[in-house]
């Protein structure tokens, strides 16, 4: 790994404690692992991946969005409700699929949940489904019947 590399590390786990909270970073961006990170024309890091997928894109505005081994990463790190929102057994199949997650099938959600943050859906087992942006405050996708709760971004068809 080169210098560039470690401190481009450096940056990325402080980056996700800051955007998931503590141990994101570790979770995200173990020491130990090799990941690939690629950049763009100026040089900065523009997404990570491990061998086991895409772990995030750091996108323009400073933030990452996440991909499934990210949201399994996020999982086995952060204790829930961290950063999930749990929908109901009608909806696991669609959701698997890449399709969104809709207000009237979820369960429960991460009280500090805020529209545009990144989230991982989850059954209530807690098995991963998804990963996506919230479109809905968590008060609003425990209080509304209709609507878009999570933009789902890619479904995990296989087991947590």
């Amino acid at each position: 790994m080169t210098d560039a590399d470690e401190r481009d590390r450096r940056q990325l786990r402080t980056v996700a404690d800051y955007q998931f909270g503590r141990g994101a970073g570790a979770a995200l961006f173990p020491e130990a692992e090799a990941l690939r990170i690629d950049r763009t024309s100026s040089g900065r890091p523009s997404q990570v991946h491990a061998d086991a997928g895409r772990v995030v894109t750091y996108a323009v505005d400073g933030r990452f969005t996440l991909g499934v081994e990210g949201g399994r990463r996020l999982l086995a790190a952060l204790d829930p409700p961290a950063y999930r929102v749990v929908v109901g057994e009608e909806s696991e199949p669609f959701v698997r699929d890449g399709k969104n997650a809709f207000a009237k099938f979820v369960r429960d959600v991460d009280p500090r949940i805020r529209p545009g943050d990144e989230v991982v859906v989850v059954d209530e087992s807690d098995a991963l489904l998804a990963v996506g942006r919230a479109e809905l405050s968590a008060d609003a996708m425990a209080d509304f019947g209709t609507g878009m709760a999570v933009k789902v971004r890619s479904g995990h068809a296989g087991p947590a």
